[in-house]
């Protein structure tokens, strides 16, 4: 049976898991998501510099007092670095203050637009929709095999057929491949990399639907399908954390009812030895 934790780590966990705190977190990080947009602005940065500086140490050390508040709430410092959004969090607060030099300008103002990531880390939501694509990582290796057969065997048979009617799209496998990823993003392909070379070949259409049907249509449903299943097993085994949780309460009541039932006996016997 775990050691039951301290009530001061009880209250600061009740803190950082509240609706309210969340709330606030969430509020700092769109506010310094608006800061570094409007950074970018030159002559609004070349103004209020020192301004923009100022909310970001402002925003960094609240950002810090709530790292700490979550790493002191935690039952043990095992419990929160087993987290990996414990450790993104932490590094990309750590960074803030490690690399506060003039030196690190640019660096500094890319991790400011990296700390809208936290908005991940920080609604539970989003971060069970990232958990399970980033579980679907090693179910597309084969799809990314698959759809990299096709490209190259269609890279290769558009280099043959259209070299020289179309060189800038079709003059060499790596030309044909960029081409290919044209045309698979849905990206203008028929306007200008099909109809010139159909106005010559008018049997060039065969090659262009059945790769946009093969390579577009097929393969992609097969990473949405994967995405989807990922994102159901991902909910799935939430769901059955929740009700071992239920379980485990409803055990721990029954063991305390036993438990005042046999203290209510040892006093009852003691009042009739008595």
């Amino acid at each position: 049976m775990s050691k039951p934790m301290p009530p001061w780590k009880q209250k600061l966990d009740t803190l950082v898991e509240h609706k309210y705190f969340t709330a606030v977190i969430i509020t700092f990080i769109l506010i310094n998501a608006i800061v570094v947009g409007l950074e970018t602005y030159p002559h609004l940065y070349a103004e209020y510099g020192d301004t923009f500086l100022t909310i970001d140490r402002i925003l960094l050390y609240i950002f810090t007092v709530e790292i700490i508040l979550r790493l002191l709430a935690a039952r043990s410092l095992g419990t929160f670095f087993k987290g990996g959004w414990n450790w993104f969090d932490l590094i990309i607060v750590l960074s803030g203050h490690i690399l506060a030099g003039a030196y690190f300008v640019t660096v500094l103002r890319i991790l400011r637009v990296l700390r809208v990531f936290r908005a991940i880390s920080v609604i539970p939501s989003l971060r069970r929709l990232v958990d399970a694509l980033l579980l679907t990582i090693p179910a597309l290796g084969n799809i990314l095999l698959l759809m990299s057969i096709i490209f190259y065997i269609f890279a290769v048979i558009g280099t043959m057929l259209f070299q020289n009617v179309s060189p800038e799209y079709f003059g060499s496998l790596q030309l044909s491949l960029l081409t290919l990823f044209q045309v698979v993003t849905l990206e203008s392909w028929a306007s200008q990399v099909m109809r010139p070379i159909f106005e010559e070949l008018p049997w060039s259409w065969v090659y262009f639907v059945s790769f946009v049907l093969v390579g577009t249509f097929v393969v992609f449903n097969l990473f949405i399908g994967v995405i989807v299943n990922n994102v159901e097993k991902a909910e799935a085994a939430d769901e059955e954390e929740i009700d071992e949780t239920k379980e485990e309460v409803k055990e721990l009541r029954k063991e305390v009812r036993e438990l005042k039932d046999l203290l209510k006996q040892s006093l009852d016997n003691n009042k009739k030895s008595g």
